[in-house]
């Protein structure tokens, strides 16, 4: 945890921005020797790759495999299936 002055801060926003983004540095800002601030790391986040990276290992060993019977139905287009939705 750092501690920091405003006026410090200003000055080197940028530098101290990435200390709390890439090494979750925690700032401590201060002005008139008063406390006024705090800066802390957000939650950290995953690409969309990085969140399903894993999927297929959760996945049963079927999972691609395709329905017995399915081939009755070739090429049934998405406004069909949304037709077909509405009347049930």
């Amino acid at each position: 945890m750092l501690q920091i002055t405003a006026t410090e801060l200003a000055r080197k926003f940028k530098q101290m921005m990435n200390l709390v983004e890439f090494q979750g540095e925690e700032l401590i800002i201060v002005r008139n020797n008063r406390q006024v601030a705090k800066i802390i790391p957000g939650p950290a986040t995953m690409t969309a790759l990085e969140a399903m990276s894993d999927l297929y290992r959760t996945l049963p060993e079927d999972a691609g495999a395709t329905r017995q019977g399915f081939h009755r139905y070739p090429r049934i287009g998405v406004a069909c299936l949304i037709t077909r939705a509405g009347t049930e």
